[in-house]
């Protein structure tokens, strides 16, 4: 009786899945920001500044958070954070520092794809003929992208050439896989669990994901021994804070909220909004106009998620039928 009908939940889903990717966006800058740490010191960092604040933001509700979760729980709390944090975002780092923004965002781009066809498995999710449309677009919206940093830009802050971009290439690939595998997880671990809100689950994966930057710290201080001054140090740490408050915390936090409100296969279309905030932040850090097929892109991307919202879409006489009953 109390359960929030479709129309209710479908604008509050895609308005929480546009404020994540806008603060999501962000980290794509975090990298070139300090380019003189290695992808490890950034992760390493970011998440441990995202575990200190989950553990204060818990504060006495921890405990009881703790209890609620089985081993079961737990295995999968480790491998998401894993997956969705640490090893994602050192490929992330690695990836814009050798390959650029606009590259990276390309890669991510696809991610919509892989995961809305893994959801159309689901029961509920609408048929793929009907979310045919939304993966064209969202194809070709990646595909104009690609060609744009590939072939037809110039050398800038946020571009490379050569093998540093098939390097940056490669390490793109591999946060796609690994982000894919975790919005999907993450996404059946919030239907599965409820006795925990999505607002504590946010907050233990920080833990978490915490947990494991204090074994990777040890790590990335052998793999980057560069001895850097004060002022790099405060300027690494202002980044890593900034990030792990505006990404972590609050932009997880909407997406999970979001993750609870839509099925799967919109909620791979969500990601595009990453897309599109990644895109313009790196305009603004190269300090350019888009060219034209980056302005097609957002055209097709735009139209990818608006075809996707459609396809969920339930007809009015369904809707009817469902009150009659």
């Amino acid at each position: 009786m109390n359960t929030p009908s479709s129309a209710q939940t479908l604008p509050l889903g895609i308005l929480c899945g546009a404020g994540a990717g806008a603060l999501w966006g962000l980290v794509f800058l975090a990298p070139e920001l300090v380019r003189d740490f290695a992808p490890l010191d950034l992760a390493a960092g970011r998440y441990l500044a995202y575990g200190t604040i989950a553990l204060a933001l818990f504060g006495r509700r921890l405990p009881s958070a703790c209890r609620a979760l089985g081993r079961r729980d737990w295995r999968v709390l480790f491998w998401l954070a894993f997956f969705g944090n640490s090893f994602y975002y050192v490929m992330l780092s690695m990836a814009v520092q050798n390959g650029g923004i606009a590259l990276t965002s390309l890669v991510i781009g696809f991610m919509p794809v892989a995961v809305t066809i893994i959801g159309s498995r689901d029961r509920d999710a609408p048929p793929l003929r009907k979310l045919a449309p939304s993966l064209f677009f969202c194809m070709l919206g990646a595909f104009c992208i690609g060609f744009q940093a590939l072939f037809q830009t110039a050398p800038t802050q946020g571009s490379a050439s050569g093998h540093t971009a098939f390097i940056g290439l490669l390490c793109a690939c591999a946060a796609l896989a690994s982000w894919t595998g975790f919005a999907v997880g993450n996404s059946r671990a919030l239907g599965r669990l409820h006795d925990v809100s999505a607002h504590e689950w946010n907050l233990l994966t920080g833990l978490m994901t915490g947990a494991q930057a204090l074994c990777l710290l040890p790590v990335a201080r052998l793999v980057d021994p560069v001895v850097h001054d004060t002022h790099a140090w405060t300027k690494f740490w202002v980044v890593s804070i900034g990030v792990a408050v505006i990404a972590s915390v609050c932009g997880n936090a909407l997406w999970n909220r979001m993750s609870r409100l839509l099925p799967l296969t919109l909620t791979g279309q969500m990601i595009l909004f990453e897309t599109l905030f990644a895109l313009l932040y790196g305009f603004l850090w190269d300090w350019r106009a888009p060219r034209v097929l980056e302005i097609a892109s957002f055209g097709f991307i735009v139209a990818s998620v608006l075809c996707c919202v459609a396809a969920h879409r339930r007809p009015v006489i369904d809707t009817i039928d469902t009150v009659v009953e």
